[in-house]
Formats: structure tokens, C-alpha cells, sequence
């Protein structure tokens, strides 16, 4: 055990993320969690929408915004303007064909860039959101810092994600962030405290973990039952076996209190 009880940082890099969601491992995602790709879906997104204040006058960059699901749900049910923001081109391609298929494309956009450079001017945003995926970012506290630069004075932060909430080994840390190719995984606390030192007001924090290892388990019942099949004959084996064995270790993990899921809604002072 390293001192702190923190796991240390694994040399995962955006390409290797590209890597993931250019290929079948993305695909996998969407079958198991829908095309939000965020724990409870739909649902989570609309609370945390009512949670960020979010209504038809908002501008909102949802970074990280892979298929669009979430961009598409607010411009629905808001009327608000929506930026999606996602480093895999396949995911920026896919989530315009969506839009527009939806007829959503004159409230919703998505442009391909990096989370740690984002790509617009300072105050432009009156909201940055962000969904179960800045578990994927190396460097959090320059992610935060550039959320604070593209919000308007007083703009909100809402996002959940994924947490590490107990002692691990080194050796099970780097099994879990492995198989997610995450480089790490921030606490709460530590999450807490980025934002603080990045002039954000924290209105809200939640530790949902308990929600977090029922999910997982629900995961894992999809991916041997209803998905185990499908996946063997399209992608083989190989692929189901790394799957359903890097889940379980998750779902173990889960139930053991290590790892889990927060929310946090700041406001820019």
C-alpha cells in the first residue's frame, strides 16, 4: 500500500482512449450502458440537469460528450444549446449523425478537442458538465482550471464520476484503472479540493456508490446473459473472456467499498 492510500498513476494516454471507443470496447459500452455511456442514464442525466439549473436560455460544453446522448436530452427537454466536446473522432462523427437524425442539430454541436486545451474562449459557457468519463483525464486539476476559464462569472460545474473511496493495493489498482485504461481515479475528497483551490463554490457533493456496485451488478447480469452470445460470435472469446473477467473485478471492488461513483455541482466565484 502506497502512503495516503492513494493507487498511483498509470501511463494511460488519449491515444489509448481513442484506441478504446474507435473500436469494439466502445461499442461494448454502449450495449451494456446505452448510448449515454454513463451509469443510470437517462435518469442521472436529467437529475443532475435539474441539480446544474439548466433551462432553456443555459449554454452548456459537455465535455468528454462521446455519443451526444446527453447533449441531445437537454437541447430536448430544455431548449437549451448544447457544446459537446470529445477527443475520438468517431465518437464527434457519430454523435452529428445522431443529431441530426433527431433534428437537434440547430441546438446541439460537437467539435473534436482535447479536455485539457479546450478549444473555446473564457467566459463562454454557462455550464460545464460532464458525465462518468474525467475518470479518463490524466491531469484533473488542469481540467478543472480550464472549466473555470470557458464559464461565465458565476457558472456552474456539474459532473459525476467514477471514485475510489477505499484502500487498494497497488496490485488491484492497477488491475481496475487497467482494464478501464483510466491513469487514475480521483476521491471525493480530492475532487473537493480542486475545485475549491480552482475558485469554485462547492453547492453539492454526493458520494452515490452504494447506487454505483447495484449498477455494476447489473452490468455484469447483461454481459453474461442477454450480451454474452452476440459478443462471442461478432468479436470472439477472447474479448468476452477479458470483458466479463475486468467487470467482475469491478464489481468485487464495488461491493467492497473501494471504488464508487460521486457528484459535484460548483459554482464559479
Amino acid at each position: 500500500m502506497n502512503k495516503n492510500n492513494e493507487c498511483k498513476r498509470l501511463d494511460f494516454t488519449i491515444g489509448d482512449v481513442n484506441e478504446i471507443y474507435e473500436g469494439p470496447v466502445g461499442q461494448l459500452w454502449e450495449a451494456l450502458m446505452g448510448e449515454q455511456i454513463h451509469v443510470g442514464g437517462e435518469k442521472e442525466t436529467e437529475i443532475l440537469a435539474r441539480k446544474a439549473g439548466i433551462h432553456q436560455s443555459s449554454s452548456v460544453l459537455d465535455v468528454c460528450s462521446a455519443l451526444g446522448g446527453p447533449a441531445r436530452h437537454l437541447a430536448r427537454k430544455y431548449g437549451c444549446r448544447v457544446t459537446g466536446l470529445d477527443a475520438t473522432g468517431k465518437m464527434v462523427n457519430e454523435a452529428v449523425s445522431r443529431t441530426q437524425k433527431d433534428g437537434l442539430s440547430e441546438l446541439v454541436s460537437f467539435r473534436l478537442g482535447n479536455a485539457l486545451d479546450i478549444p473555446f474562449h473564457a467566459g463562454t459557457f454557462d455550464i460545464v458538465w460532464g458525465q462518468d468519463a474525467w475518470c479518463y483525464i490524466t491531469d484533473k486539476e488542469r481540467l478543472l482550471r480550464e472549466a473555470n476559464r470557458v464559464l461565465r462569472p458565476g457558472g456552474v460545474i456539474a459532473f459525476t464520476d467514477w471514485i475510489q473511496t477505499g484502500k487498494m493495493m497497488d496490485k488491484e489498482c492497477e488491475e481496475l484503472n487497467t482494464f478501464m485504461s483510466f491513469p487514475y481515479l480521483e476521491t471525493l475528497g480530492g475532487y473537493e479540493k480542486i475545485l475549491k483551490d480552482n475558485s469554485f463554490v462547492i453547492i453539492e457533493k454526493e458520494d452515490m456508490s452504494i447506487d454505483f456496485a447495484r449498477h455494476c451488478h447489473i452490468y455484469q447480469d447483461k454481459l453474461r446473459n442477454e450480451l454474452k452470445d452476440g459478443i462471442i460470435s461478432n468479436y470472439g472469446k477472447e474479448l468476452y473472456g477479458a470483458a466479463d473477467d475486468g467487470l467482475n473485478k469491478w464489481v468485487v471492488a464495488a461491493d467492497e467499498g473501494k471504488v464508487g461513483r460521486a457528484r459535484l455541482i460548483g459554482k464559479k466565484i
